[in-house]
């Protein structure tokens, strides 16, 4: 029997199109493709993974911290300023974690409070249009490129948070941690607020607005403490620490 004449033609000139496995595999690359590869919205999941691994890397020796929030414009010899770094203080005694976005203000001075008690000063940066510079009080650094992946690191290395008077982010801080609490996303999860005066006009807006109008339950609002005293808001989250079974240092 004879055998077929093997064909001289390319294989490529036997199909009008390329087919789908070509296309993926041997698209040309150039530097509009490399450009277009590097800022793709899957490229970028490769980054955010990336990121949240680093993070967890390098926090994964934390147990139960607390993490600061508060105004990046509050001025050392303010009295937010000297309420923030005294509560960290306590805080470090007890041999807890301090975590903030290790800027300045309300950041620096919970950090200063830790730094200087020789406790664990944690400073979770973010990358901004305009550079925010690390506070000089930090035991340990990270800077992070993705607000939700830095949002992750301060609720899941925490065991409540420590709310000074702040601005738009110390509020975003605020209700998504209070969301979390709400959908059972997070339990035993104190949040206290520093500052009666600062923080009485939100809470009044909430008992008498959203639980009136039935925006909320009633008891949501009970998520919240509300203190002037540092002692309060350490001796708040010792309680939860020890609801959790984490050991802590007596003050």
């Amino acid at each position: 029997m004879a055998r077929r004449k093997a064909s001289s033609t390319p294989k490529t000139s036997r199909k009008s199109k390329p087919t789908k496995d070509e296309q993926l595999l041997n698209v040309p690359v150039g530097d509009d493709v490399l450009r277009l590869r590097r800022t793709s919205d899957s490229w970028r999941v490769l980054s955010i993974q990336g990121e949240f691994v680093w993070g967890f890397d390098n926090l994964q020796d934390v147990a139960g911290g607390v993490s600061f929030f508060g105004s990046a414009r509050t001025k050392p010899g303010d009295p937010m300023y000297q309420a923030a770094e005294k509560t960290a203080r306590l805080f470090a005694l007890a041999g807890i974690p301090v975590i903030t976005g290790g800027g300045p203000g309300i950041m620096e001075a919970a950090n200063k409070g830790a730094f200087e008690a020789g406790g664990l000063s944690i400073g979770c940066n973010i990358e901004l249009p305009h550079e925010q510079k690390h506070n000089e009080y930090l035991t340990r650094s990270l800077d992070f490129k993705y607000f939700f992946v830095r949002k992750t690191m301060f609720v899941k290395y925490a065991i409540g948070f420590a709310v000074f008077p702040g601005g738009f982010g110390t509020l975003d801080e605020l209700f998504e941690a209070l969301t979390l609490m709400q959908t059972d996303k997070l339990t035993d999860f104190p949040i206290v607020l520093f500052g009666t005066s600062f923080w009485s006009g939100m809470m009044q807006w909430i008992t008498k607005t959203l639980i009136g109008e039935g925006m909320i339950s009633k008891g949501d609002e009970k998520l919240i403490t509300v203190t002037d005293d540092p002692r309060t808001v350490v001796r708040t989250l010792l309680e939860s620490r020890k609801r959790l079974g984490i050991a802590t240092v007596g003050l």
